[in-house]
C-alpha cells in the first residue's frame, strides 16, 4: 500500500489518481500509524516552501517523516516534497526544512526570454555516476516531464543527483538516496514518462 502524505499541499489527488491507474492500493492520510504502516510513502507538493513545512508542523507530520525516510521504506518527494527534503530555500528565510538530505533551494535567475515560474515540458539528462536511478529504469535519455516551480535544487551531495535539467542554469531535477527519492518535476502531469517512473517508485 501507498500512503500520500495529506498536509493541504497541492497536487495530492492527482498523485493518487495517477498511481491508481497503476493498480497501486493507494491511501491519503495524515494518520501517523497508517504512514508507519504503509510499504511506501509519497510526499506531494504545490506551493511555497515556508507554508507547505508549516503545515506540516501543525498535523505532526516533521519527525513521522523522518522516522519513515531513515527506515528503509521507499519514500518519494515530489516538486516542494523534494524541496522540502533539504537544508532551506530562499523562497522562506529563515525556515529551516526537513534536513533528510543536504543543499540548498535557490531561486531560478531572472534572464532574457526565460519566463519565472519555469512551466512546461523540459528534457531530463539522466546522470549515470552510480548506474541508472532506479527510478528511470528503462526511461530513455531526454525524455521530457513537465515542470512547475521557480526555486530548484542545487544538492551538497552531487553523487545523489538522478537526473538535471537545464533553464538557465543546471537544476537537480532528481534525486536518490537509499531508500529516499525526490523529483522537482511532477510525474503524475508528465504522460507516459511520468508514469513509467511511478511505475518504477511502486516497484521497489
Amino acid at each position: 500500500m501507498i500512503a500520500i502524505i495529506d498536509y493541504d499541499a497541492g497536487n495530492i489527488r492527482s498523485v493518487e489518481k495517477a498511481f491508481v491507474s497503476l493498480g497501486q492500493e493507494v491511501t491519503v492520510t495524515r494518520d501517523a500509524g497508517v504512514l508507519r504502516s504503509a510499504d511506501k510513502v509519497v510526499l506531494p507538493g504545490v506551493g511555497n516552501f515556508g507554508d507547505c513545512m508549516q503545515n506540516l508542523e501543525k498535523f505532526g507530520l516533521v519527525p513521522v517523516i523522518r522516522e519513515i525516510a531513515s527506515s528503509g521504506k521507499p519514500f518519494l518527494g515530489i516538486c516542494v516534497g523534494l524541496q522540502l527534503l533539504f537544508d532551506e530555500s530562499e523562497e522562506s528565510p529563515g525556515v529551516k526544512g526537513l534536513g533528510i538530505l543536504k543543499g540548498r533551494i535557490l531561486r531560478i535567475p531572472d534572464g532574457e526570454n526565460r519566463k519565472i515560474p519555469h512551466m512546461g515540458w523540459n528534457s531530463l539528462h539522466l546522470v549515470r555516476q552510480n548506474g541508472t536511478g532506479r527510478l528511470f529504469r528503462g526511461i530513455p535519455e531526454q525524455s521530457y516531464v513537465y515542470f512547475v516551480h521557480s526555486y530548484y535544487l542545487k544538492a551538497a551531495d552531487e553523487s545523489i543527483v538522478t537526473a538535471t535539467t537545464e533553464y538557465g542554469v543546471t537544476i537537480h531535477a532528481s534525486v536518490e538516496k537509499g531508500n529516499v527519492f525526490a523529483t522537482q518535476f511532477h510525474p503524475e502531469k508528465s504522460s507516459d514518462t511520468g508514469l513509467a517512473i511511478l511505475r518504477n517508485f511502486a516497484g521497489l
